[in-house]
This record gives C-alpha cells, sequence and structure tokens, in this order.
C-alpha cells in the first residue's frame, strides 16, 4: 500500500487548519479541519473552485439557519426542515459536492440557540481558516502534476492493449487471466480519461503558453482517443470474430494487421518520447491492407448475410483504430515540427 501525496497534504491542510485555529482564538476549529478535508481536491484548478462555491453556500446556509431560528427556533423537525431546503438550494446552484459542509454548518448554528451573528461569523471564520489553509497546501507542497501521471498512465494502456489485441485472435492466453487484463485495461483508460479532464481543467495565463497547451491537449486528445479505438477493437472481435468461421487466409491477414497495428501504435509512442532516431518515420501498415480485408469478405457471397456483417464490424474496428493511428501521427508531427522551429527561432535570436 502507497501513501500518495493527496493522502499527506489532507493531514498536512488538517493540522495547519487545526493550529490556524487556535493561534487566532477560534471558538470551533474543529470546523475549520472539516473544512480543510473537504477543500483538498486532485487539482489545484478544482480546490479553487470548491473554495468558491464553499464560500458561497455556507455564508447562505449561515443567513438560512439564523433567520431559521429567529423565525423557528431549533426544534430537531425545523432544523431537518432546514437542512432539506438547504440541500435543494444547493442543488438549485449546481454546488452539490458542498452540501455535507453547508449542512455542518446549518446544524452547529441551529443548535447554538439563538447566540447569533457572533456564532455565525466564528463558524464562517472558521470554515475560511480551513479552505484557505487547504488551498495554500495544495499549491505549494507537491502540487499535481497531471501531465506527467497522464503520458504515464499511456505507456501502461498501450502496453496493455497491446498485448491483449495480439492474443484476441490467437486466442493463447487463458480465459480467466484474458478478463482479468481485460478488467485492469477497462479501469486504466477510465483513470486516463480522469488525468486528461485533470489535466484539461489547469489555467494558464499567459496567452503564448496557452496556445502552446491547446495544442498539446490535442495530441493529449488524440492519444486517449487511439487507445479507446483500440479498445474498441478488441470488444468486436470477442462479439463477432468466435461467432463465425472464417478462412485460414483471412484470419492470418487480420492477425497480421492488428500486429502491425500494434507495432505503429507502439513506434509512435516511442516517436513522442523522443526515443527514435532523427528522420525515423513509424512503421505504418500499407493503407490497402484494410481494403484487402473487406474484398475479401465481398468475395465470399456464397455465405449467410449475417456471418458477413459480423466480419464487416470486425474490419470496420481495424479500419477505424488505424485511422485515428494515422491522425495521431500527423498531430505528433505537426507538434513536433513546430517545437523544431521554435527552437531553431530562439537559437538564431540568440546568435543575432
Amino acid at each position: 500500500m502507497t501513501i500518495g501525496a493527496r493522502v499527506l497534504k489532507t493531514g498536512l491542510a488538517v493540522a495547519i487548519a487545526l493550529w490556524v485555529g487556535g493561534l487566532v482564538g477560534l471558538d470551533s476549529p474543529l470546523i475549520a479541519a472539516i473544512a480543510a478535508i473537504f477543500t483538498i481536491q486532485p487539482s489545484i484548478y478544482r480546490s479553487w473552485m470548491q473554495v468558491l462555491e464553499q464560500v458561497q453556500s455556507n455564508v447562505l446556509g449561515a443567513i438560512i439557519a439564523i433567520g431559521a431560528v429567529w423565525l423557528l427556533g431549533n426544534t430537531p423537525i425545523f432544523v431537518g426542515l432546514v437542512c432539506i431546503c438547504v440541500i435543494l438550494l444547493c442543488i438549485r446552484l449546481k454546488t452539490e459536492e458542498t452540501i455535507a459542509l453547508t449542512l455542518v454548518t446549518v446544524v452547529v448554528i441551529m443548535e447554538a440557540q439563538g447566540q447569533g451573528w457572533n456564532l455565525a461569523f466564528d463558524r464562517l471564520a472558521a470554515i475560511l481558516t480551513g479552505m484557505v489553509s487547504a488551498f495554500v497546501v495544495n499549491v505549494t507542497i507537491a502540487p499535481p502534476r497531471h501531465r506527467n501521471r497522464f503520458l504515464k498512465q499511456v505507456e501502461e494502456v498501450q502496453s496493455l492493449l497491446s498485448r491483449l489485441l495480439r492474443t484476441v485472435v490467437s486466442n493463447e492466453l487463458k480465459e480467466n487471466v484474458y478478463r482479468d487484463e481485460q478488467i485492469r485495461l477497462r479501469n486504466k483508460l477510465r483513470k486516463l480519461d480522469e488525468f486528461y479532464e485533470l489535466f484539461a481543467e489547469e489555467r494558464v495565463w499567459r496567452k503564448a503558453s496557452r496556445l502552446k497547451r491547446a495544442r498539446l491537449l490535442v495530441v493529449y486528445k488524440g492519444m486517449l482517443v487511439s487507445l479507446e479505438r483500440g479498445y474498441s477493437l478488441i470488444e468486436a472481435v470477442e462479439d463477432h470474430y468466435w461467432a463465425v468461421s472464417t478462412s485460414k487466409t483471412w484470419n492470418r491477414m487480420v492477425d497480421r494487421q492488428i500486429e502491425e497495428l500494434c507495432g505503429y501504435h507502439e513506434q509512435l509512442l516511442w516517436k513522442w518520447d523522443g526515443k527514435m532516431k532523427p528522420g525515423a518515420a513509424a512503421a505504418a501498415p500499407p493503407p490497402e491492407a484494410s481494403v484487402q480485408l473487406a474484398q475479401m469478405i465481398g468475395e465470399r457471397a456464397d455465405e449467410d448475410l449475417s456471418a458477413r456483417s459480423r466480419l464487416y464490424v470486425i474490419t470496420s474496428a481495424v479500419y477505424t483504430y488505424e485511422e485515428r493511428l494515422r491522425r495521431l501521427d500527423k498531430l505528433m508531427e505537426q507538434w513536433i515540427q513546430r517545437k523544431d522551429d521554435s527552437e531553431e527561432s530562439e537559437a538564431l535570436g540568440l546568435i543575432e
């Protein structure tokens, strides 16, 4: 079991919130610690949005709680009704993630039996203390590196995808091993999509950096979609390949095509990492290979239409995966070329 940075930062934020709360004389530094727990998020942008939403929801919750105590009292039934109203208000404002902490504020204020604005201000100060403490910790202590995590996950997913694609037709893996690997691949793809969203949410202030990052996001999206198309090919083979009988020639062709696509995908990642020699290009399969697969199916007019339709689905998945890889190759080439031109211009500027 490993302890991640977010776990450590949560503990540190709680400790700092309690310490600061005691230092400034808050009546309930425990509220500050609770607020710190809810504010720690996987990205700086989400932490900042969480702070804004928590402030908005908790201020409204405090006002509603004080007004409810004055007008209705603080009997258990009224506390419950106010909590329902606050939940509905948070949902209406689309701040569902702030509901838990806002309810804590409401219940604490109403339970205090009319101590009024002084207690409300103390609770809000405690919440702000916890949120600010957590935000500062999240920004300064090991800030999230979503780009590195995304690229590392891409390599892991591609390696696992390649292994499954190379065995999905040959059927060499044991059934239980194959299923476990497939589940692991699906989970890694889901995690990869989360990493991409976290990286896409990060904000860049300089205009030049924003443009560069926007182009980079296009390449990363291409990486993600290519892996998803590879997984779709696995599902297509599983659903349709074993349901019909195919000729040995067609089997060899589709197996060879998948093998070439796996190699092409691997070399694209080597190219992105700068591991290939200057001038070397990723070995793309011949464009006519997928067309030949479709032609061979069309020549089998004597077979059942349903069987041919299944083979067309597999061929379509192969073609889609290949098309996404070729598009990714172009995106990478454009990025690398633009990067080389920029470095060359900077070098010429230094010489002049």
